[in-house]
């Protein structure tokens, strides 16, 4: 039987460095993947002359899942997000963060177990109807709820809970002001949750679920919200683990899955390998749980975790003064 394709975007800044770190990782703990290397961002743009090639796209539909770098969209001229872009390329309508406290990080948290599910497709942050008037004075977006866009992310959130044991999931909503696109999102979750009697769930405006997560964050299990609000929603939460460089996402769709580092490119560390290269190794961890490679995953976070805890050599981020490949080196030697 041949080897799983995955394709792999190294990205712009520090994404190559990091991306190297966890391939490394993956062919320690025996996974006999092929790769196929495919530019995007600013590399792409040098390259190709365009942000997102054909080539690229050709191989996303072609291998199905693919582990992502940072990217980096050019500030102006028109240039259009190319996270926005793939997810709307490819259909992924479910963003995935979890976020899970690991000891030896600077949080001020120790109990940490939230994921984060947002709609990744609809709403105010898919960009839709951007204008500005003639005379520049006004400016105007377009936020759109579908009933099925709704369903479909609301009965993920669900299936996921129920699939990993988790009790809660928290709909987080603004519809006591946007009673429209908001309501309609409120009345489709609950009439998904009303489907799995087996897992609690609870409703949370917004900005007092912003409160409650800082304050109270054990309270919260799977958070299921909108496009705008999970965005923001799922820094918070990274926030509450020791940042960005803590926190993997996943973009998943019925036909393609793209794995990735959410934090940005950081230029300004490119090359000086000092980048932590955690929240892509974490990326690829969720990959291995998605292509249902459960003891691979495990064997990689528990080597993540007791390296952060040993705290011998870790990052500069972490309190360290490890570089990334010495950091990847001690996983690697903990696999």
């Amino acid at each position: 039987m041949p080897n799983r394709r995955i394709t792999v975007i190294p990205g712009d800044g520090i994404g190559p460095s990091i991306i190297e770190s966890a391939i490394r990782i993956l062919q320690k703990v025996g996974c006999q993947f092929d790769y196929d290397y495919a530019d995007a961002g600013l590399v792409a743009m040098e390259k190709h002359g365009e942000l997102l090639p054909k080539q690229t796209l050709d191989l996303i539909e072609q291998n199905k899942v693919t582990l992502k770098g940072p990217l980096t969209t050019p500030v102006g001229g028109g240039f259009t997000s190319i996270n926005v872009s793939l997810r709307k390329k490819f259909n992924l309508y479910a963003n995935v963060r979890p976020v899970i406290s690991f000891k030896g990080t600077k949080s001020r948290y120790e109990n940490i177990d939230i994921i984060t599910v947002r709609e990744n497709t609809e709403g105010m942050y898919s960009g839709a109807g951007q204008r500005r008037s003639d005379d520049n004075n006004s400016a105007e977006a377009t936020s759109i709820i579908t009933r099925e866009g709704a369903e479909r992310i609301v009965l993920f959130a669900f299936e996921l809970a129920r699939n990993e044991g988790r009790k809660k999931v928290t709909i987080v909503h603004k519809a006591n002001i946007l009673k429209s696109t908001s309501g309609l999102f409120l009345e489709v979750a609950r009439q998904v949750a009303a489907r799995f009697p087996d897992i609690q769930s609870e409703e949370m405006i917004v900005d007092a679920a912003c409160m409650n997560l800082v304050m109270y964050p054990e309270r919260f299990d799977v958070i299921v919200t909108t496009n705008l609000f999970g965005d923001i929603l799922s820094d918070l939460c990274a926030g509450l683990v020791g940042g960005l460089g803590m926190a993997p996402g996943a973009n998943i769709g019925s036909g393609a899955a793209i794995f990735e580092a959410v934090h940005g490119s950081a230029p300004d560390i490119a090359g000086k390998n000092i980048a932590n290269p955690t929240s892509v190794i974490l990326a690829s961890v969720q990959m291995l749980e998605y292509l249902g490679m459960q003891s691979e995953a495990e064997r990689i976070l528990n080597a993540v975790r007791t390296t952060i805890e040993a705290g011998e050599t870790v990052t500069r981020d972490l309190g360290g003064s490890a570089s990334t490949s010495e950091f990847t080196d001690a996983v690697i030697a903990r696999l």
